[in-house]
């Protein structure tokens, strides 16, 4: 080749060599440690800011490990206080335990030795007596109640007061509860009603076809009817002489109206039943103006004229209100007495006894509830409470309506009973508390309502009479029947005499 050309071409590739050096290998020489020297600065940034986190780190750490260190501490303090005063019971409860295990090891020694002395004592009295093991038991145990008498009489007397003291209400009704014994199961009364027939062929009429017209109306009214008792009479029976009075009317009107079927029967007896409450407040109003008492609530008023069918052995309520207020006001104004207090109190003492069939609890808690409810005055509340001594007489009106309430209850003819049945009643009462130890003497009062025991001093003493008392009182329940209550009184009386010449 051309040594020309090959030095042009030389020429040109020296050219193209220094033209390449400074245009592109320079410029990307400096970019290149441009570049590095600020990935250095950047390496040395993020290595700071590296060994800060790592600082902070370390620290967040040690606050934590300190933090669970504390909390280690703590809960190690509060385990270690647990079981120290766990480890404390425990030694506490072994403590009682063994306590426990000695006193009933003591106990077991005890009752050894007290067996052993009581089969030393019967031996002995075996030997000495010469009685047998029975025997003996029998004088011991004589001796042991003899001591105990006053400690059991003492009891009865703190448990009553315990019982008045915590319970007064309702120890009242469980007391005359008891005392009643189920007097109104045999209290006799009129429980039954005569209607007169006009003629035998209205007995048919009233039976109707296949017995429907008797039935609507036993079922309407609530009695019992019976057609055969005598012939042109209708007898009725119910003891409630209230729905026995409805069934009446309502059959008089029936027959007046010539219309028996079962249907006229309910619409005749329903509005009977609505109007029986304007017969109620007149029946009411009139006991009250004979009375010579105004004023009064409807409500009570309508109570009272239930009182026209109420009966006790026979005795109308409402004629026993009325003869009881005049009594009481008699000796009311003999004695200087509040009039209007005692005319009151006679009024309304038995209105509890038109709620005994509907409601539980004696008549005397049902009527002083019942009057509670329109403000009555407490005077003649308690004239009402105390009428039958249920709890001591509050005043000098309380008194006279008791008084007034015995002497219409038990005067001659007052009360429909055989003369036969009353001597047997009173004599059976007498003859359960003359049948106890060391009585001298008993005597029934009051209708049978009270019996008196007169015992001897020297048989009975103080601490014996409650025990006394309250057993005459329970063989009386166990063993008789009688209306009403029955109020025991034990006395005991010593006399010392001596003559001065």
């Amino acid at each position: 080749m051309d040594p020309i050309i090959i030095g042009i071409i030389a020429l040109l590739v020296g050219g193209v060599g220094v033209y390449g050096y400074q245009n592109v290998i320079v410029p990307r020489l400096a970019k290149s440690q441009k570049t590095k020297g600020k990935e250095e600065k950047d390496e040395k940034s993020e290595s700071t800011d590296a060994r800060e986190i790592i600082l902070d780190a370390k620290n967040e750490a040690l606050k934590i490990k300190r933090e669970a260190e504390e909390e280690t501490r703590k809960v190690r303090s509060e385990v270690m206080q647990l079981e120290a005063r766990i480890a404390a019971k425990e030694e506490s409860l072994d403590k009682r335990i063994s306590e426990a295990e000695r006193k009933e090891s003591g106990i077991r020694v005890k009752d050894e030795e007290l067996e052993k002395m009581r089969t030393e004592l019967a031996a002995k009295l075996e030997k000495t007596a010469g009685i047998t093991r029975e025997e003996a038991k029998k004088l011991i145990l004589d001796a042991t109640e003899s001591k105990l008498k006053d400690e059991v009489s003492r009891r009865i007397k703190e448990a009553e007061d315990q019982i008045k003291k915590e319970a007064d209400e309702k120890a009242k009704n469980i007391l005359v509860d008891a005392m009643r014994a189920g007097a109104t199961d045999y209290v006799p009364e009129y429980t039954t009603s005569i209607v007169r027939l006009p003629d035998e062929d209205m007995k048919g009429r009233i039976i109707g076809r296949e017995g429907r017209n008797i039935k609507a109306f036993e079922n309407a009214t609530g009695v019992d009817v019976d057609l055969d008792d005598s012939p042109g009479t209708i007898r009725l029976s119910c003891f409630d002489g209230e729905r026995r009075e409805i069934a009446k009317i309502a059959l008089e009107k029936l027959m007046a109206d010539g219309r028996i079927q079962p249907t006229r029967i309910e619409e005749v007896v329903e509005q009977l039943r609505k109007d029986f409450v304007k017969i109620r407040r007149e029946e009411g109003e009139k006991l009250c103006s004979m009375a010579g008492v105004h004023n009064l609530p409807n409500e009570l008023v309508e109570t009272l004229g239930r009182f026209k069918w109420r009966y006790s052995y026979g005795q109308s309520l409402f004629l026993h209100t009325l003869e009881e207020t005049k009594i009481a006001m008699a000796i009311a104004r003999m004695v200087g007495a509040d009039v209007n207090t005692v005319r009151l109190g006679c009024l309304f003492h038995d209105i509890g006894k038109v709620f005994t069939g509907e409601q539980e609890g004696s008549h005397v808690q049902l009527g002083v509830d019942y009057l509670k409810k329109f403000n009555i005055d407490q005077k003649i509340i308690n004239c009402v409470g105390e009428h039958h001594e249920d709890k001591p007489f509050s005043s000098v009106e309380s008194i006279i309506v008791y008084i007034a309430d015995a002497i219409s209850g038990s005067r001659p003819g007052a009360r429909h009973e055989e003369v036969e049945d009353y001597i047997k009643r009173v004599t059976e009462i007498e003859n359960v508390a003359s049948s106890f130890k060391g009585v001298d003497k008993s005597f029934a009062i009051s209708a049978g309502r009270e019996v008196r025991v007169i015992v001897y001093p020297e048989q009975v003493d103080d601490a014996t009479l409650t025990i006394l008392a309250n057993n005459i009182a329970e063989k009386i329940h166990d063993t008789l029947t009688y209306p009403g209550t029955v109020k025991v009184t034990v006395m005991r009386e010593t006399r010392a005499e001596s003559v001065a010449k």
